[in-house]
């Protein structure tokens, strides 16, 4: 394991017409100077992301993936939009530098933005630095706070009063992630009917507080300073923000918080290291989130339920581009299995058999 973030050699059918995408930058970027050079993150599932190199500068750029992709998701333009009007009032988002709408570029939208240059935490914690339970701990609760500033943004003060409809969003997002599983379901994973009736029966009143949701907020999209990694300075991957109920927003955090006495397919699956000691379990996390924000939190099992099922219908649209053979990336091939342990654990919250 290493704390650099780094970006590799591009994935077959995952090139990118360097000269095009040079002139473009350099048209519409000031000061670019230098040898051009492109590769990629290897992490992610969803949209493209790519290092472009000019000189001694460090770009990123952001382009959806290939094959069949959601009707809303992927939407370069909105994602472009919503980091530009954000960052002013939240300095944690990356500086947006240029948009292509052009098909000549690329034959799809997409943006550049600057590099959030720092530590990247994913499935494990590098040895090197040294974190024990202390750090975990405020680690944990960092990510928390950070949480519950973006949720007391002013969205009228970011000029994103227009960025979603808060109400009715929790029946929209249940019937609509429903949808989705349905219409990428694969003969390899469960009906899962029996959730969705289960969130469609148990849903919560409107929130009273609706706000601006990041709707992936988890350590892989949060970049530590690396003269001090108990510093939050960065947080990637807005693509699915929107307004909304800042609880479904907790809701898809806590999906991705594996702990210790979790069942083994879910720790198989673990994508953060909350299982470490010092940590915060997903209870003393909403505890905690309670007391930042005032929020009542008496229906945390539908908003756990829910965060689990839907990031399973997010691993079944990606599977479904791997078993129709749209995408021939092997991280995908094992998707099915964690799309079925998602789904067990979303059946044991409706049985009461979780914590």
């Amino acid at each position: 394991m290493s704390v650099d973030n780094k970006a590799v050699k591009i994935r077959p059918g995952e090139e990118l017409d360097a000269g095009k995408v040079e002139r473009f930058l350099k048209r519409n970027i000031p000061g670019l100077e230098g040898d051009f050079q492109i590769s990629q993150f290897p992490s992610g599932y969803s949209n493209l992301t790519y290092l472009i190199k000019v000189g001694d500068r460090e770009l990123v750029l952001r382009r959806p993936p290939h094959g069949t992709k959601a009707k809303t998701a992927h939407d370069m333009s909105r994602e472009y939009r919503v980091l530009t009007a954000l960052r002013p009032v939240f300095p944690l988002c990356p500086r947006t530098l240029a948009f292509c709408d052009d098909p000549a570029v690329m034959g799809c939208d997409f943006y550049v933005m600057e590099r959030l240059d720092g530590i990247i935490i994913r499935k494990e914690i590098p040895p090197e630095l040294g974190f024990g339970r202390e750090q975990m701990e405020h680690l944990t609760k960092r990510l928390m706070e950070v949480m519950a500033e973006l949720h007391g943004v002013d969205c009228a003060a970011a000029g994103l009063s227009e960025l979603g409809k808060p109400a009715g969003y929790v029946e929209r997002q249940v019937m609509g992630w429903s949808k989705r599983y349905r219409n990428a379901r694969t003969p390899d994973v469960p009906q899962a009917e029996k959730v969705m009736k289960w969130l469609a029966e148990n849903m919560p009143p409107e929130s009273p507080t609706p706000g601006i949701i990041h709707n992936d907020l988890k350590l892989d999209n949060v970049v530590l300073d690396r003269d001090d990694p108990m510093k939050i300075v960065g947080i990637l991957d807005w693509e699915m923000t929107t307004l909304g109920d800042p609880l479904m927003d907790l809701a898809c955090t806590l999906a991705y918080w594996p702990q210790a006495d979790d069942p083994a397919e879910m720790l198989a699956l673990a994508g953060m290291p909350t299982y470490l000691p010092g940590s915060l379990t997903r209870g003393q996390a909403v505890d905690y989130y309670g007391r930042l924000t005032g929020r009542v939190m008496d229906r945390i099992d539908f908003y756990y339920c829910f965060g689990l099922f839907r990031l399973a219908v997010i691993a079944q649209q990606i599977y479904y581009r791997y078993f129709h053979g749209q995408t021939q990336d092997p991280r995908f091939a094992t998707l099915a299995a964690g799309v079925t342990a998602l789904i067990n654990q979303a059946r044991r919250v409706m049985a009461g058999e979780t914590n």
